[in-house]
């Protein structure tokens, strides 16, 4: 039950900021940030209970499928750390941010019931919890989303992500039926107990069909990731606590429920084939983008899109090291968005460009490839699945990039070993990491099973894909003014117009320029 604490703190700091008077409640948020660093405690303490006592559920609170309780293993715990943590730097951001705003009291308690309810959604023990924190996590969000209810910008973005959210928490309520009734159980680690046994066949594969339309709807991905590039109208900690924490849900969804996922190969092949267009799509859009918080909400696409990727190559615990990394590096990049714009405007001057040919983006590729080959033997390839050596293979090509810089006639020796050892540090890294997140949820997350055919087409279709990609962006200098090259970037700038396709789907979003002609829900 210690893990329920949690948000506990958060919701009764959230109840006592919106009772909080003046335009600076500052009793408000050091009670909030208190709570934020009491949850981080929480988080530690259930870390040393789950080391003596091993993964558990707590005892149920109510009757059979409607029954809460709190999950603590491995996947919870670190979703409980990253969500504390991220919370409390969020909020003592926002307690200078928006220092003076009318609403500061409202804004504080929006804020800590928005973490209160991801809170309870990452240790859901039974599927009615996980309902109940999936559905408070979004509905507070969109209060968070209208603190500046009056502009029009706000309001579209959040009537889309409304209605986006509803149609993911559709299909989340018929995966939520059909395991139930499956299985016959609302508890959680019943269900992945039996589905890893190989139960509840054929319908765990209809379960699993729903779990990944709630994933990639509630993960911004393609067609429908237009709302998170759109909600760009709410205060700074608002955009780092979604980009950072709410919008790795979908991930989180699917990485709980990996065991019925894997009875589902083709459900994992259409995420791969999603995940990996919309990474790319959005690394390629992000690099049009003027503005700093939508090239930022760009990446967010891009990278949940490759998280999404992951979970469809079965590699769960690198896609759950995923989710943290990207969460602690969106956080930070937000938060100092202001500051990153105003170093831009201070450089007088751009410094040296070193331009690639193709021959020194040829050998830079090659180069990538041997360091990450001779990594790859020292940590031992035999024990690696395939899956992970592609997703490794996909990850250097990045890096690749810089090592072609670091070739060119004109780049200087320095730059060209700098380069060099960013390539042997990405490739190390990968495979420490990669050995210790499998090493840590043995027992805890399913192992990547072999791939069959299908599997393998995709994955050589990722790599060659993601390489084509890399060298493109690598010789971009030498193409960036050919006519054909300024029509492409437009295009991408606009995002290939898929935004504005699913708008006339959804029926338009013609809204009036002034508020008081607006329904009251709107206003709200």
């Amino acid at each position: 039950m210690l893990p329920l604490l949690a948000p506990l703190l958060l919701a009764g700091a959230s109840l006592h900021a919106f009772r909080a008077p003046g335009l600076r409640p500052r009793l408000a948020i050091r009670i909030a940030e208190l709570a934020a660093l009491g949850s981080i405690v929480v988080a530690i303490l259930s870390g040393v209970i789950l080391y003596i006592h091993g993964p558990g559920t707590s005892p149920a609170i109510g009757y059979s499928y409607f029954a809460l309780a709190s999950r603590l293993d491995l996947v919870s715990l670190v979703m409980l750390l990253l969500v504390s943590f991220i919370g409390w730097v969020v909020l003592r951001y926002a307690g200078t941010f928006l220092d003076g705003e009318a609403r500061q009291g409202p804004f504080t308690g929006w804020m800590t019931a928005t973490l209160a309810a991801v809170l309870l959604l990452v240790q859901s023990g039974t599927l009615m919890q996980l309902f109940l924190g999936w559905v408070a996590t979004s509905l507070l969000l969109h209060q968070l989303l209208l603190f500046y209810p009056e502009r029009i910008a706000a309001q579209r973005a959040a009537r889309k992500k409304f209605i986006v959210s509803r149609t993911g928490d559709a299909a989340l309520i018929g995966a939520i039926i059909l395991l139930a009734v499956s299985f016959g159980t609302g508890d959680i680690a019943t269900i992945l107990a039996a589905a890893r046994e190989g139960e509840g066949l054929p319908m765990t594969i209809g379960a699993a069909s729903l779990l990944a339309v709630a994933a990639l709807l509630k993960s911004a991905q393609f067609p429908t990731h237009g709302w998170l590039t759109e909600v760009m109208e709410t205060p700074n900690p608002v955009s780092a606590l979604l980009h950072a924490g709410v919008v790795n849900a979908g991930g989180f969804l699917l990485i709980r429920f990996a065991d019925v996922m894997l009875q589902a190969p083709v459900v994992l092949a259409v995420l791969v084939m999603v995940g990996g267009f919309t990474a790319l799509l959005g690394s390629l859009v992000m690099l049009t983008q003027s503005a700093v918080k939508t090239s930022l909400a760009w990446s967010t696409v891009a990278q949940m899109g490759f998280m999404i990727l992951q979970c469809g190559l079965a590699l769960f615990p690198i896609a759950l090291l995923h989710i943290v990394a990207h969460s602690l590096y969106k956080a930070h990049a937000f938060l100092a968005s202001g500051s990153a714009v105003e170093t831009v405007a201070s450089i007088k001057r751009p410094g040296p460009v070193a331009i690639p040919d193709a021959k020194a983006v040829g050998r830079a590729f090659l180069l990538a490839l041997v360091i990450y080959a001779v990594i790859g033997v020292l940590f031992g390839f035999a024990d690696k699945p395939p899956q992970a050596l592609a997703l490794g293979a996909i990850l250097i090509f990045g890096v690749a990039y810089l090592i072609a810089q670091g070739l060119a006639d004109a780049a200087p020796w320095a730059l060209t070993w700098r380069t060099s050892l960013y390539s042997a540090s990405a490739a190390t890294a990968y495979f420490a990491l990669q050995r210790i997140s499998d090493k840590l949820m043995l027992g805890t997350l399913p192992a990547t099973p072999e791939p069959g055919a299908l599997e393998w087409t995709l994955m050589l279709l990722a790599v060659v894909t993601f390489g084509v990609v890399a060298v493109a962006q690598s010789l971009f200098p030498l193409w960036a003014y050919h006519p054909a090259a300024a029509g492409l970037r437009v295009h991408l700038a606009n995002g290939l117009y898929v935004n504005a396709v699913f708008d006339r789907l959804l029926g338009g979003w013609t809204l009036p320029r002034t508020t008081s002609a607006m329904p009251a829900s709107v206003k709200e």
